[in-house]
């Protein structure tokens, strides 16, 4: 599940709507949303983002967290580092062959301190 998928997810059961009943209204099939749910489509487009914000009726701040999500939502990770120093590509390898191994702790972990030294940098 993406974090995108699993918001998704909790604003449609708190408006205790089902996927079909959503689906419908947005215009796609239950199929896809179950795989956005899930996290096993890519990211939804701009549009499509519109029409789920639009159907929610959410207010700006959750519509703008929802699509701040939607962008930290890509399940398909591409890593450039041909440019950067040996060590980012053997983190980015390290990480890559080792993720799924990783409990939600460890990985809770490594977002603290990627966050934590993003906010030093503002």
């Amino acid at each position: 599940m993406t974090p995108f998928g699993e918001h998704l997810r909790k604003l449609r059961e708190e408006r205790n709507v089902t996927q079909k009943e959503m689906a419908r209204a947005i215009g796609i099939s239950p199929a896809y949303l179950s795989a956005l749910e899930h996290g096993k489509r890519g990211l939804p487009s701009w549009p499509m983002q519109q029409r789920i914000v639009g159907f929610l009726n959410i207010i700006w701040d959750e519509a703008e967290e929802l699509q701040r999500l939607a962008k930290l939502s890509d399940p398909k990770v591409s890593i450039n580092t041909s440019n950067l120093p040996s060590q980012a590509t053997l983190t980015a390898n390290l990480f890559s062959r080792n993720i799924s191994s990783l409990s939600s702790a460890d990985l809770k972990d490594i977002q603290i301190i990627i966050e934590n030294h993003l906010a030093s940098k503002n």
